[in-house]
């Protein structure tokens, strides 16, 4: 049962990535990609219908972790209270750029809104990315499984750490140019004209170099923390995740190769969900490892409410999802297809909404 319920946890959180994450590349890319204020609204009218229905996943991987991990959920809110109030802030004012921007027609206006909402979403793809970084090399777990987490202390990845140092900002270097080249692909695949084209070359030379990035990134984690890495090859679980990364990477670079716009966007999804699925397994049990000593780790088995509790929660949770995947397929239906230059162009994207 608590196997059944990280898996939960974990399937959660690799939707919410996979869908919120190309709307935080787009966020990231669009004053480059968007140089008028028609492609710029192009680009709003891209992400907005859809941004506000991702993060219900955010929040769904909130209540589960809560339900079946107390522990976890208590020890990680309170160690990385300032981070987490960081990222709520970026989500807002994520939001309120979608919002309000088309609210005046001003320039002046406009761009502000536009700037602002580009430096949210490359804070929260940072942010999220040292999270992630903070998960594989461990954090500062005392006995009573409390932690206490600084910005930074000495920047290294023994000991005392805090939430950023050398391989968390490596993680969160290549978390941000991976979720662009994401974003990128999105905007591919939904827009046409010049933001379309643009879109198309910057996705080129973005995952052109990740390959490289992702080599140095596997030698800083084996260094870090080296019983991680021969985790992934010891668990089957975690090798369905090296298909779906293998899988992806192949349907990415073909498709960039044949300039495939869904075929490239597919495969970027498999891609990123494929290196979730892989590292929640070779992590597992220990969701919280401890770089004072592992006996402090917080596991799996050690953080789980009761037997009961967790059975009885698996009677109403195959409806909430059934209602999710089924709110999932009218949106994405409803938002198909691309949005035209001209369609954008004279109407703020709120109204068209």
């Amino acid at each position: 049962m608590v196997e059944i319920w990280y898996g939960i946890l974990a399937f959660t959180l690799t939707i919410y990535v996979v869908l919120d994450g190309r709307n935080f590349g787009a966020g990231i890319l669009h004053l480059f990609v968007a140089r008028t204020p028609a492609e710029r609204r192009q680009v709003f009218s891209a992400v907005g219908p859809v941004y506000s229905w991702h993060e219900v996943w955010l929040v769904g991987f909130g209540g589960v972790l809560f339900l079946s991990f107390p522990k976890i959920y208590a020890s990680a809110f309170s160690g990385y209270y300032l981070a987490l109030f960081l990222i709520l802030w970026c989500l807002i004012l994520r939001g309120i750029a979608l919002e309000v921007r088309g609210a005046f027609d001003d320039r002046m206006w406009q761009d502000f809104w536009d700037v602002v909402f580009a430096f949210a979403n490359v804070l929260l793809a940072i942010l999220f990315g040292a999270a992630l970084g903070n998960l594989a090399r461990g954090l500062p777990i005392d006995a009573n499984g409390d932690f206490p987490m600084a910005f930074f202390t000495d920047f290294g990845v023994r000991g005392y750490v805090g939430l950023l140092d050398w391989y968390t900002l490596s993680v969160s270097l290549v978390v941000l140019i991976m979720v662009a080249a994401y974003g990128a692909n999105y905007l591919t695949l939904k827009t046409d004209g010049p933001v379309h084209d643009r879109s198309e070359a910057i996705a080129r030379r973005l995952w052109a170099i990740i390959p490289l990035l992702f080599l140095i990134l596997s030698i800083e984690t084996w260094y870090v923390r080296p019983s991680l890495l021969p985790e992934v090859a010891s668990k089957p679980v975690a090798w369905l995740g090296v298909l779906l990364v293998l899988g992806g990477t192949a349907a990415l670079y073909t498709g960039l190769y044949r300039r495939l716009e869904r075929r490239t966007f597919w495969g970027s999804s498999l891609l990123i969900a494929g290196l979730l699925v892989a590292g929640a397994a070779a992590i597992f049990p220990v969701i919280l490892y401890s770089t004072l000593a592992p006996e402090n780790s917080l596991t799996a088995y050690n953080t789980a409410t009761s037997l009961k509790s967790l059975r009885l929660a698996l009677i109403w949770w195959p409806f909430a999802i059934l209602f999710s995947i089924g709110y999932f397929i009218f949106t994405a239906r409803h938002y198909a297809g691309k949005v035209s230059l001209s369609a954008a162009g004279p109407v703020p994207p709120l109204e068209a909404k």
